[in-house]
C-alpha cells in the first residue's frame, strides 16, 4: 500500500489554489475542477460533502482537530510574504519551540490550521554558526548526533 495525498475541503477552489500557489510556491499536478492536486502530495477539494457523501453541515470550518505543516529554508523571508494577506488569522505570534525550530500558525482560507516552520537543516546550521559542536547541538535540540548527521547530510 503506499500512501498517496492529503484533500482538505475548501469553499471556492479557485481561490485556495491561488492562496497555496503564490503563498507556499506549490506547484499543480493535476487540475480537475473542483480538485486541483500540487506535486508534494496534498489536494484541494471544493463541495467535499458531495465527494465524501455527508451533509453539508458536517463540513466544520475551524476545527482545530490537525493542522498541515510546511517547512521553510528562509523563514523570515516568508514571515515578510506572509504580511503580504493582511486578512491571515495568525494563531499567535512566531514562537521557538524547545529544540530551537522557529514556527508560525494561521488559518488558511477555509479556517485550516496551517504551521510554517524553520527548515530543521536550517536549525541545525544556525547552532552551528553560532559556534555549538554538534554534541551541543544533540543537547540542545535532544536528537542524537546520527540522526543530526542524517539530517544535514538528506
Amino acid at each position: 500500500m503506499n500512501y498517496s495525498c492529503a484533500v482538505i475541503s475548501v469553499a471556492n477552489i479557485g481561490a485556495a489554489r491561488k492562496f497555496y500557489e503564490d503563498l507556499f510556491g506549490l506547484e499543480v499536478f493535476q487540475d480537475y475542477g473542483r480538485n486541483v492536486a500540487f506535486t508534494c502530495g496534498f489536494a484541494l477539494q471544493q463541495d467535499f460533502d458531495w465527494l465524501v457523501g455527508i451533509s453539508k453541515d458536517s463540513v466544520l470550518n475551524k476545527s482545530n482537530n490537525m493542522e498541515l505543516c510546511f517547512e521553510e529554508k528562509d523563514f523570515d523571508s516568508f514571515l515578510d510574504k506572509l504580511k503580504k494577506y493582511p486578512s491571515i488569522e495568525l494563531l499567535g505570534d512566531v514562537f521557538e519551540h524547545s529544540w530551537g525550530q522557529r514556527v508560525v500558525r494561521f488559518y488558511d482560507l477555509d479556517g485550516h490550521i496551517v504551521e510554517v516552520g524553520e527548515d530543521m537543516k536550517m536549525v541545525v546550521n544556525r547552532f552551528l554558526a553560532s559556534g555549538m559542536t554538534m554534541e551541543e547541538v544533540s543537547i540542545r535540540m535532544d536528537v542524537s548526533i546520527e540522526d543530526l548527521a542524517k539530517l544535514l547530510d538528506g
